[in-house]
């Protein structure tokens, strides 16, 4: 494991230790799984994804793939939404 050093406003840390205590977590436990999640999501919402060679091409013959029939799906559009419902 690494070690990482940050700073914090006296409001921050107020803040971050209150929201520890209530999920239950230390404070670096905290701080590390939000980071991680905020970092997770960050990245999966790129628009452009770096792939190379052999994934390149598995990415392509997947979209290019028709979609498999979905009946539960077909189902749901084929009736009128809950609030178009009279």
């Amino acid at each position: 494991s690494s070690r990482l050093g940050f700073r914090t406003t006296p409001e921050q840390e107020v803040v971050l230790r209150r929201a520890a205590e209530v999920c239950h977590k230390s404070l670096t436990e905290f701080i590390m799984d939000s980071a991680y999640q905020a970092a997770e999501n960050a990245l999966l919402d790129q628009r452009i994804f770096m792939v190379s060679g052999n994934r390149y091409q598995a990415l392509l013959d997947l979209l290019d793939r028709p979609a498999e029939e979905n009946i539960g799906l077909q189902d749901l559009f084929s009736r009128p939404a809950p609030w178009d419902e009279q």
